[in-house]
């Protein structure tokens, strides 16, 4: 069976976590940056998407195929990280040192990969400033505007509701990250990623990640938001709310329901096969 019991996903959400600790800079730096760039790539093909049918729900659809990318080629998404890292710690896998270096190092990762490919995005739309009117860098810039404008005029109504959609954000996430750990099969885990992620990306919840290339392309387009309001209206209170929702919901949760459990299988593994050997 290509199926992974829930107290074996546990044990691999450990040791995905611990592998994860151990992590050079370098690899954080470089695994951070292409995740940056994948997220992109999927963000622009679905409002791409949205764009040509005038629907947003195809866009949600096709988004997933970014995270899949991701995730199939191990690379280093800090959202999904928020659940992994911290079970690791837990299970006394990794310290606390490591999580937060981690975290530090990939999300710097994420805002150069964002950033470089937003660059180069801008240049093949605008075809090098010589076209102003795609639909495409319209969205942008109305989507880069309502994500920092949009919640500043709320005042600290527009915090709450900004962060309380990260969690919800990166609930889904993160779940997506697990369920590719619930079966072995190549096409299990696609199928099991891309509904959570298509779950956060149709209702419009708030991703850190996403948002590192959203805003500044917006910014780069001509997006009436400066610096202080991408950082202060969106980009820290969504990394605290995706930290929080991914922690809670998926990684403590799924620990503390499982994890006695799977270490009890564990420790009676070694008895089963010491009394085989014995005979």
């Amino acid at each position: 069976m290509s199926l992974v019991s829930p107290n074996q996903v546990i044990e691999s959400m450990i040791q995905s976590g611990e592998a994860k600790a151990k992590l050079p800079v370098s690899d954080l730096l470089i695994r951070g940056a292409l995740s940056g760039a994948l997220l992109g790539f999927g963000t622009t093909l679905a409002f791409t998407a949205e764009v040509q049918t005038g629907m947003g729900i195809v866009g949600a659809v096709l988004f997933p195929a970014a995270f899949v990318i991701i995730i199939l080629l191990g690379l280093e998404l800090v959202t999904g990280s928020f659940a992994l890292l911290p079970v690791a710690v837990l299970g006394k896998k990794a310290t606390v040192g490591q999580m937060i270096k981690n975290w530090l190092w990939v999300i710097v990762g994420h805002i150069l990969g964002s950033i470089i490919y937003a660059l180069l995005y801008i240049i093949a739309i605008t075809q090098l400033g010589h076209v102003n009117n795609n639909p495409v860098a319209a969205k942008i810039i109305a989507v880069a505007e309502t994500k920092t404008l949009g919640y500043k005029n709320l005042g600290t109504d527009g915090l709450i509701v900004v962060f309380v959609k990260a969690m919800l954000c990166n609930w889904m996430v993160t779940l997506g990250a697990v369920m590719a750990m619930t079966t072995k099969s190549v096409s299990g885990k696609i199928a099991a990623m891309w509904l959570p992620i298509l779950i956060f990306f149709a209702q419009g919840f708030e991703h850190a990640v996403v948002n590192m290339f959203v805003i500044p392309a917006g910014m780069m387009l001509g997006a009436h938001v400066t610096l202080a309001d991408w950082l202060l209206w969106n980009q820290l209170p969504v990394t605290v709310g995706n930290l929080v929702g991914g922690f809670l919901f998926t990684g403590l949760a799924l620990y503390l329901t499982h994890r006695k459990t799977a270490s009890k299988m564990i420790l009676e593994v070694p008895k089963t096969d010491k009394s085989a050997a014995s005979r």
